[in-house]
């Protein structure tokens, strides 16, 4: 397979002066609508019966159309058709997340017999049949369809396979439904940009707000647009298309460990984001302090528009701090493949307050979103690998060590390291032994 030479990447615009309550009231109407119109198409086609609407989609629109919807609302349709297209794609998304489920409970399943397997894999892949079995209706396929349905049906319990695939969708399917009114798409005919910002459209008709922007950078593509209105700011998110870089001096596999205080060793013990701890508790012990002002003085019901502002402020100098460490580990690394071990769910279940609030801040998830983010943008493989008792396997000879603060030793072969370095040793090792044919470029 050849290396993409494009990826995808959100870039973000914001408003270089507050936005006045006036034209904020504006947008938020559009956002309230936009919300009305995605909980309607959820409800009129989230069900079984809509099944067969679904794709491509112009059945949905049509009837939309038709509906009357979008002259209630007084909704431009610049507005009113990507959200009606959102809610599809959010439907869509759950479909593919059901069949997903089944077909790996299909899997699983010892009471059925490999050919009810196999059959029942077959009426989860074929849509018609699919939404004939759902809707109880009579089956009705194609003539090179209806062929391998008879095939594969014979010697089956139809009725219990049939029976199967429908409990298995009842217990996944749920009524899609948002209370967001923070935010919506905006399509490129709705917006023009010129005198170092924005215009925007609204539902006045030949009506548009300015708002300044603290870039000049102009696109022309879908936008979306998220809503501050505590603070009187907007974020303009745009999808863009970037070139991927191929570094030719990028050709070392390394194995890492992710740590809350640490945020990356290497299996040479090489550290970055020594600081993530302290940003973090920065963050996590500020948050503590004002969740017990707050429900101490509940009653009294404290504004949250400086506890909203302050903590965007903290997070982001912790972002900052992130994408910085990053960045000099990949320039400083030089890296063709990365393993890095999967990390369970953090659990919080201690009795101390303060490191609870730690674990639930730690930006672990959002260190791994930006690692791979910057590998695709540099062509370097991203490979996450197993990480049972990764820490305390001995990378050396494969035995059960020992753990003692930051520091791991084997008792078998006598290995003494530091437990990230030794972590990181081991996620190479398992990494390089189960992707040994890989392509790094």
């Amino acid at each position: 397979m050849m290396p993409k030479e494009t990826i995808n990447k959100i870039v973000r615009q914001y408003n270089r002066e507050p936005i006045s309550p006036e034209d904020m009231q504006k947008l938020q109407e559009i956002a309230s609508d936009c919300k009305t119109v995605k909980n309607y198409v959820y409800q009129r086609y989230g069900g079984i019966k809509s099944l067969s609407k679904l794709y491509p989609g112009y059945t949905v629109q049509n009837e939309m159309t038709a509906c009357g919807l979008r002259e209630r609302l007084s909704l431009p349709s610049v507005y009113f058709y990507l959200a009606v297209f959102d809610a599809l794609r959010d439907i869509k998304s759950q479909w593919s997340r059901i069949k997903a489920a089944v077909l790996k409970q299909i899997q699983a399943n010892e009471m059925l017999t490999e050919q009810e397997k196999h059959f029942a894999r077959y009426l989860l892949k074929v849509s018609n049949a699919f939404e004939a079995v759902l809707n109880r209706t009579p089956m009705k396929l194609p003539k090179a369809f209806e062929q391998q349905y008879q095939m594969l049906s014979k010697g089956v319990n139809i009725k219990k396979v049939e029976n199967y695939l429908r409990r298995q969708v009842r217990k996944r399917q749920v009524k899609l439904h948002t209370d967001a009114a923070d935010g919506f798409a905006i399509s490129e005919r709705a917006y023009r940009y010129g005198d170092h910002g924005i215009y925007l459209s609204v539902k006045e008709k030949r009506k548009r707000i300015f708002i300044p922007l603290t870039d000049t950078n102009q696109y022309t593509r879908q936008l979306y647009i998220r809503l501050y209105p505590d603070r009187g700011d907007i974020e303009l998110r745009v999808l863009i298309d970037v070139s991927v870089k191929k570094c030719s001096d990028y050709t070392r596999r390394i194995g890492l460990s992710m740590g809350m205080y640490t945020m990356l060793v290497t299996e040479d013990g090489h550290r970055y984001g020594e600081a993530l701890g302290y940003y973090q508790e920065q963050l996590s012990n500020w948050l503590r302090e004002e969740h017990t002002k707050y429900r101490k003085n509940r009653a009294a019901n404290p504004g949250r528009k400086k506890y909203a502002a302050k903590k965007q402020r903290l997070e982001e100098q912790l972002h900052t701090y992130i994408n910085q460490e990053l960045n000099r580990f990949l320039k400083t690394e030089k890296p063709a493949v990365l393993y890095l071990p999967k990390l369970p769910r953090p659990g919080v279940t201690g009795p101390v307050k303060r490191i609870n609030y730690l674990v639930t801040t730690w930006q672990r998830g959002y260190i791994r979103q930006r690692l791979i983010q910057k590998c695709q943008e540099q062509s370097i493989t991203f490979i996450e690998i197993f990480g049972k008792d990764i820490s305390r396997e001995c990378s050396q000879c494969g035995a059960a060590g020992t753990i003692k603060g930051e520091d791991f030793s084997c008792p078998s072969c006598g290995y003494k390291t530091e437990k990230k370095t030794n972590a990181a040793q081991n996620a190479k090792k398992r990494g390089e032994a189960n992707h040994k044919d890989r392509n790094p470029g």
